[in-house]
């Protein structure tokens, strides 16, 4: 079992911290800090290279410390939180991968909820440090704080669809 949740954990975390240097950089096939920015524009968000970079840096972590085993229920959080987010956007284009839809951060999310109550294995920084196992309560808190910061942030930063298509970029004041 703990082989199996090293994995998981790895396979996960470095996914998510991956997408995440895709969102700020050009590693990984990223299209920069730019990029980042414009895609989070297009999907209707304000904040411009904050937003990326926030949504970046929490890809990253959340990530990272998924991949390690630390900290296992903060991890989850925030993984949960920015894959939340990527489902509310593609949610309109319904389930499936092939149509743009939620299936990928869908089982993200799955996933990430699962290694909050699973733990992170014997094979962990969790584990080396002594602090399994964690509280029942800290799994079930995880979970929901990840879907409600991440229900949270849409609520704040995205515009209505019809003004997110009238607004002239951040710094464009020419309209």
């Amino acid at each position: 079992m703990d082989t199996g949740l090293l994995i998981l954990r790895l396979v996960t975390g470095l996914l998510i911290a991956g997408h995440g240097v895709q969102k700020i950089s050009f590693r990984l096939g990223g299209s920069g800090l730019a990029g980042g920015t414009e895609e989070f524009r297009q999907d209707g968000f304000r904040g411009g290279a904050l937003t990326a970079l926030a949504a970046g840096a929490g890809q990253i972590g959340s990530g990272l410390l998924m991949a390690a085993g630390v900290l296992t229920p903060l991890a989850s959080a925030g993984a949960i939180g920015v894959m939340t987010v990527a489902l509310t956007v593609k949610w309109p284009n319904g389930l499936w991968t092939q149509k743009d839809g939620y299936e990928y951060p869908l089982v993200l999310i799955v996933t990430a909820a699962a290694l909050a109550f699973t733990g992170p294995g014997r094979h962990s920084v969790d584990q080396a440090l002594g602090l399994l196992p964690w509280p029942a309560c800290w799994s079930v808190t995880a979970a929901a704080a990840g879907v409600a910061s991440g229900l949270a942030t849409r609520a704040l930063l995205h515009r209505p669809a019809q003004l997110a298509h009238a607004m002239p970029p951040e710094g464009d004041r020419s309209r």
